[in-house]
């Protein structure tokens, strides 16, 4: 696991991981994910399990199984639906080479030689990803594997501690938006839960960044939005990468979308179209969300924009 370098992006839902994670995309120094990584195992258990999907945490594997059970355990959903049974996946019009049967093999290779650890099983699951995939679009000159698992950030301090060399990148995005966004989901949460996660991922984000300020980066996703060249140019000048032109266009294996949907519900990655969302919301849900975010809006400067609404 030396030479395995991590960035993780993690991100509330509908606060623009899915975006950034396209954004960067196509930077020829980045392993980028095709979908959401997810992680996590059914073995996850804590405080926070009855909140999040455990597909989305920091994974737990049993002291007792083999790598091959380590490796299913994983839950991975985007990915092996696309595989397995592409006729289901809401990615089935994007060409994708790759067999996860493989990838398996691939993986215990990879975990025979570093030995298991929670660590090191994650490093061989990114590692087996690309070796297996084969239309990927490679440029020769990876060094860094980007994944992207919302609110992945609660389990920030474990992967800081299975991976001390790795980065993360947290998104936050103005939480009217956000929330607007999360109300047009088939089974949206409410107002009061959706907040509260909300708050409960900048709060994890604000303590691991102070723990580790060279490793954990936070970003406004309106930041990206403004001028995605810049924001991500200096996070990746940051972490050893150049600034690539690439940050300028949202993409896919390198193929440039012309809108991030359907891997996150922002379809048109503008402030203007970000702006547009928060004010579908009525007066009296600005309110409560403005009350529920309490102080956050002064840290990540959106108290202008709450008197504005």
């Amino acid at each position: 696991m030396s030479s395995f370098r991590l960035l993780m992006i993690s991100a509330m839902y509908e606060n623009g991981g899915n975006t950034t994670h396209r954004f960067l995309d196509g930077h020829p120094q980045i392993f980028a994910y095709p979908f959401e990584s997810q992680p996590g195992t059914r073995l996850v258990q804590d405080n926070l399990t009855s909140m999040f999907p455990v597909k989305y945490r920091w994974p737990e594997f049993a002291l007792s199984a083999t790598p091959d059970q380590d490796y299913k355990s994983i839950i991975d959903e985007e990915c092996k639906v696309r595989a397995r049974t592409p006729h289901v996946s809401k990615f089935r019009h994007m060409p994708f080479d790759f067999s996860d049967e493989e990838r398996c093999e691939i993986y215990m290779k990879y975990v025979e030689k570093s030995g298991r650890s929670r660590g090191n099983n994650v490093a061989a699951f990114f590692q087996a990803t690309f070796d297996a995939w084969k239309d990927y679009n490679r440029t020769g000159n990876e060094q860094v594997h980007l994944g992207y698992s919302p609110i992945i950030i609660v389990d920030g301090e474990k992967i800081m501690q299975d991976m001390p060399d790795a980065h993360i990148l947290h998104i936050v995005r103005n939480p009217w938006s956000a929330y607007a966004d999360t109300k047009k989901r088939a089974v949206p949460l409410s107002l009061a839960s959706y907040m509260l996660c909300w708050m409960l991922n900048q709060h994890h984000a604000l303590i691991c960044r102070e723990k580790y300020p060279n490793n954990v980066h936070i970003i406004r996703i309106e930041d990206v939005m403004a001028d995605s060249s810049a924001t991500l140019g200096e996070l990746c000048e940051n972490i050893g990468l150049e600034a690539a032109d690439s940050l300028s266009t949202p993409s896919w294996n390198g193929t440039e979308l012309e809108e991030v949907y359907p891997w996150g519900t922002i379809r048109k990655a503008t402030p203007e179209a970000n702006l547009a969302t928060a004010n579908e919301l009525s007066d009296e849900e600005k309110a409560e969300v403005r009350i529920r975010a309490g102080h956050f809006l002064e840290v990540f400067g959106y108290q202008e924009m709450a008197d504005s609404l």
